[in-house]
């Protein structure tokens, strides 16, 4: 699952997406957002997401290296990727990810808000199938979730590839699911049902 996060709904005019934040208010909404946000991240994990990532639309390599693990991994996977809207979105813009309103005083260049987990020594692997183990990932991730405003984490959160996937979890006992899915199925002949239950029916008779 990949989700486009610019806050607005941009092709309808930018009313207020769920992940803005209550209070704020941006050009193309006529009062502030009366409604709490939805932290797109914290959501995935506690869902049970095990492959849950965060990218920023203008770093295109990397956007393009988490859509390649997530699509290899073996389990669900979720990416919240970060877009800003120049046209509704006035709070969330590409400067203000870039951190223009932020410039150090040593330096005297922007300081970016954006930043890769990878490159602060962050891990968001499960590496022992341990109940302590899996909590301080959750936790870790989750912690990570929260952080906004002057430093906003993109990069892999939480990996967990001791998980059996679903589909072997469904093929273990239904040995042919993939090749013949539910959703392929035929269920109707002629507009009639396929299944007879009269059986059914005749037991539940009086």
């Amino acid at each position: 699952y990949i989700i486009f996060d610019n806050a607005v709904y941009g092709l309808t005019k930018g009313q207020a997406s769920p992940t803005l934040k209550l209070g704020e208010q941006t050009k193309s909404l006529a009062n502030p957002n009366p409604n709490y946000n939805v932290n797109p991240i914290a959501l995935a994990i506690s869902s049970g997401f095990t492959f849950v990532a965060r990218s920023y639309s203008y770093d295109v390599r990397q956007l393009k290296d988490l859509i390649t693990a997530a699509v290899n991994h073996k389990g669900l996977a979720f990416i919240d990727v970060l877009q800003p809207c120049p046209t509704y979105n006035d709070l969330y813009t590409r400067d203000w990810f870039g951190g223009l309103d932020q410039i150090n005083e040593e330096t005297k260049k922007p300081t970016p808000r954006i930043y890769n987990l990878a490159d602060v020594g962050y891990d968001p692997v499960v590496h022992y199938s341990t109940t302590t183990e899996l909590n301080e990932k959750l936790a870790q991730a989750l912690e990570k979730s929260l952080e906004w405003d002057d430093k906003i984490p993109t990069g892999i959160f939480y990996k967990n590839e001791l998980v059996t996937p679903y589909t072997k979890r469904i093929t273990d006992k239904i040995p042919n699911y993939l090749e013949n899915p539910a959703a392929k199925q035929k269920i109707s002949k002629n507009g009639k049902s396929t299944t007879d239950i009269s059986e059914i029916l005749d037991s539940l008779s009086v």
